[in-house]
C-alpha cells in the first residue's frame, strides 16, 4: 500500500502534468474549460489539486488540447505520476 506522502507526490506530479498540457496548446484556463464545458475555476482546482480528475477525463482534457492522450499518459508516467 502506497503511504500518503507517495501518493500526494503522485498527484502533484499529475498536476503539473497537467497545466503543463493545457499551456503547450497554448490555452488559458478560460479557454481550456470552454472546451471541456466546465467553469475555469474547476480547471483551475484541478491544477492546484483541489479536485481529482478520473481517466474519463484526462481523456477530454488531452483530446481538449489537441494531444494524443497515450502519449501524454507515458508522459506522465515517466514524470513519477
Amino acid at each position: 500500500m502506497q503511504t500518503l506522502t507517495a501518493h500526494r507526490r503522485r498527484q502533484e506530479a499529475l498536476c503539473r502534468h497537467l497545466r503543463k498540457l493545457r499551456r503547450l496548446a497554448g490555452l488559458t484556463q478560460l479557454e481550456l474549460g470552454q472546451r471541456l464545458k466546465v467553469d475555469q475555476s474547476h480547471v483551475s482546482k484541478i491544477e492546484r489539486g483541489e479536485r481529482h480528475v478520473d481517466v474519463l477525463f484526462y481523456l477530454d482534457w488531452c483530446r481538449a488540447c489537441r494531444l494524443a492522450p497515450e502519449a501524454t499518459l507515458v508522459e506522465l508516467m515517466q514524470s513519477g505520476g
